[in-house]
């Protein structure tokens, strides 16, 4: 009987070191990949503050379009619904601290899946002075003030963010962080598209694609996201 134990033991052992180097060389091809793929390695962030619940396709609530003025005072009018493209409405105000950190992080490219456009809006005069939000809002990022958006998607507060497909018409996740970094990480989760934190990826076979997409799915609903050390067989 103890032989029988000590033997059960030892194939435990065995078998515990067996897996532990078979997901090191999967973390090692996996990064051999993503740096072959043009990747860059994110550092790992905190934990994320905002809590959101994406719910089923038939629950989204319908989206609307965007009309309002622009930072030079024109009539404008932005197309959210029935178009070929998806859009992310960044809700922000020029008097919080954290929207501070989102319109420094503006002035750097920001990650979007292709055919997906991001849209700044903030509310209108007295609530907002558009020569501040000028001076806020970083060259090429379309802002537009329009209180009656924040009316029409229930804006809790600023910062806060709304993704619309366009397809359809109808909002695929919406909540609020602390960065654009965290809420990048958020539409990746809701949505299941890493190129929110990625950006477009450059266009590959349609298998090769179509695996990559399915294995994607499968870690974003593990709240695995790109740079995860475990990826790389490193601890998280």
């Amino acid at each position: 009987m103890h032989v029988l134990v000590l033997v059960e033991t030892v194939l435990l052992a065995v078998l515990t070191v067996l897996v532990a180097g078979l997901l090191r060389a999967y973390g090692t091809v996996l990064r051999r990949l993503h740096q072959l793929d043009g990747g860059v390695q994110a550092s790992a962030s905190g934990p994320l503050t905002f809590q959101v619940e994406p719910a089923p396709s038939a629950n989204f609530g319908p989206a609307h379009d965007v009309a309002g003025t622009s930072l030079a005072g024109e009539v404008v009018s932005a197309r959210v619904v029935d178009v070929d493209h998806d859009t992310v409405l960044l809700f922000l105000s020029s008097g919080c601290t954290t929207c501070l950190t989102f319109w420094t992080e503006l002035a750097k490219p920001v990650p979007l899946p292709p055919r997906t456009r991001l849209l700044v809006v903030t509310q209108e005069a007295p609530a907002e002075r558009p020569d501040e939000l000028a001076g806020l809002a970083p060259p090429g990022i379309d802002v537009l003030l329009s209180s009656q958006a924040w009316l029409d998607y229930e804006v809790p507060g600023s910062p806060h963010v709304v993704f619309v497909e366009g397809a359809s018409g109808r909002v695929r996740g919406e909540g609020t962080g602390q960065s654009l970094k965290q809420v990048a990480q958020l539409l990746a989760q809701a949505t299941g598209d890493p190129a929110f934190v990625t950006g477009a990826r450059a266009a590959k076979p349609s298998r090769d694609a179509a695996q990559e997409a399915a294995v994607d799915r499968e870690l974003l609903a593990a709240g695995i996201l790109p740079g995860d050390p475990r990826l790389y067989g490193e601890p998280s």
